[in-house]
Order: structure tokens, then sequence, then C-alpha cells
């Protein structure tokens, strides 16, 4: 384990080993002296990774007072894997999920409540998280998720029934046509050239099963959308050129959560929590840091529920 210590943050990485046999990295922020308001699990997009892209999400969130966990994916950042080859999205989950439950069952962390927060194709990862246990999580912070590819980014019909039956016989070639999603992601371009110069991050054209799998899987989220029902925060750009800020509109109007809010931000591009300038980044976590304060400052229904079914389970159905 590797540990670096702040003034104000604790920050360590570990290895873990997934099902597989694969070691994957994970990553924890966490506030120094002070009782953590709540548990704060990152998902990171396509072909980034957590330690150093979302670094600074994470050490603004721990310096709020959040405890922040993430973790490389197979085939991401340092974890191990064919680079940012996804062959099956639901193993992906899977991996996310029993990291992200350990950690949440842990006995100091049982009376803390617990949220999500997903990037672009981390929104997707954070929604299958919840519809794989709907009642674990007490909120999800979705930023620009990816419930539907851009039709800017998606290759045509005809392509896209060419590719479908490639992935079966080469799944890992890299040769899907798509434009360089770090040009109209980050509109810093600072931020694309640190990107560019992050051996972590996954360059290259996009492999075949991959695509398939986040094509196969943006389509069954985005059928899926009414089923969606823990409170959540939708933020997306509206300039946003990789995934449809009309999709997220569409999540907001139709998801059956009781706590839902929406953020469309005028003249703001993909990445919402790095890429934008310095006076675009302060909004948007400050609404973020607003959402989460006012939830952990109110009662937390999970426990008491969870609580009630442990002294009186004849009372809870």
């Amino acid at each position: 384990m590797e540990s670096n210590k702040t003034a104000d943050i604790i920050y360590e990485e570990e290895f873990i080993v997934n099902s597989k046999g694969m070691k994957l990295l994970t990553a924890k922020w966490l506030p120094k002296e002070r009782e953590a308001k709540a548990l704060i699990f990152l998902c990171h997009g396509y072909a980034m990774e957590c330690s150093i892209t979302m670094n600074s999400t994470a050490r603004r969130l721990a310096k709020a007072g959040y405890e922040v966990y993430g973790i490389d994916y197979e085939g991401h950042g340092k974890s191990d894997g064919l680079p940012a080859f996804v062959n099956d999205f639901d193993s992906l989950v899977d991996d996310c999920s029993q990291y992200f439950t350990s950690v949440s069952e842990k006995e100091d962390n049982k009376k803390k409540m617990r949220f999500l927060l997903g990037e672009s194709m981390g929104g997707s990862v954070a929604l299958l998280l919840h519809r794989k246990m709907p009642h674990f999580w007490d909120g999800a912070i979705l930023v620009a998720p990816m419930c539907k590819i851009a039709e800017e980014m998606k290759p045509n019909a005809a392509t896209i029934k060419v590719l479908t039956l490639l992935s079966k016989v080469i799944p890992t070639w890299k040769i899907i046509p798509t434009k360089d999603i770090i040009d109209v992601a980050f509109k810093v371009p600072e931020v694309r050239k640190q990107i560019r110069e992050n051996p972590y991050c996954y360059k290259g054209r996009p492999r075949l099963k991959t695509g398939f799998e986040l094509l196969r899987v943006s389509l069954e989220i985005e059928s899926t959308l009414h089923e969606v029902s823990l409170p959540f925060l939708l933020l997306h750009g509206e300039d946003d050129k990789v995934t449809d800020p009309s999709v997220s509109s569409e999540l907001y109007q139709v998801a059956s959560s009781a706590d839902k809010t929406l953020k469309l931000y005028p003249e703001m591009w993909h990445g919402l929590l790095y890429g934008e300038p310095p006076e675009n980044l302060n909004i948007v976590f400050s609404d973020i840091i607003s959402w989460l304060d006012h939830r952990t400052s109110s009662s937390n229904s999970r426990l008491e529920r969870e609580l009630k079914h442990l002294h009186e389970p004849h009372l809870v159905k």
C-alpha cells in the first residue's frame, strides 16, 4: 500500500485482486483529523483512470469532509488487462460492486451514507450498480453520463452492423472510426495536454468489443431510464459533443426517483470535473458539494430502514 499525506488529506493506493485473478488499483482520499460526512465512490470514464485524472475531484470532495474511494477498471489506468478493452461490461460493474460494498460494510463505515459519482461511461457504471442493488446506495452524482452515445460520435448504422459482426471474430482490434474524444471533451488546452501525456490514459481507437459493449450498455440504459429510483444530481454541459444532454433531460423527466435534480450548464463541454476553466469548475463543485451537504445533514432513511429491519423484521416489508 502506498500512502501520501498532505496538510488536510490522506491519500492511499492499494491493489486488490478480482474474481479473474487480475490486480486492480484502488485509491482513497480521506479527510485528515475529522470524521467524514459520508462515503463517495468514483466511477471514472472510458480510457481514463482515477488516481491522476480524478485526483483533483477527489481532493475537492475530501477537503469538503468526504471519504472518497476509486478503482481503475480492468484494462484501465494502473490495473491489469489489455488497455481500454472491455470484454464484458457486467464484469466491470461486478468488480466495482465488490470493492465498493466491501468498503461500505466495514464496521467503521456501516453508519455512513454512501454515494456514487460517475463521469461519462462511469455514469453508466453508477446506474448499473444501482440496478444491481437498488436499495444499497443513498444517492448518485451523474456527470455527463453515458446513457446514449451522442449522434456526432456514433458510427452510421451500416458501420455498426459490420463492427458488431467483426467484434465476435477480432474483439481486440482497434479499428472503430471515431473523432478524437480528447479534443471535443475538454475545453482547456492544458488539460488536453496533461491527458495526452498521462501514460495511464488510453489514446488509441476503441477496440471492437469495447465499442460493442459501450453501445450495448448505452442502449440498455436508454431503454430503462424509468427504472432509476435513487436520489440523484445530474450534471451536463449544454455544449457536450460526447454524451447527449437531451438524454440526461429525458432521464430527469422519466426516472421514478422522488429526489432528483438536473443542472444544465450553458457553453460547458463534456469534462465538467476537470476540463473547464477554474470559474466553471467552481460552479460545478459548488453544486455537487451543496447537494451532498444537504443530504448528509438530514436523516439517513436507508440506515433507519435497516435498523428497523434488524430490530423489528416482522414490521418491515
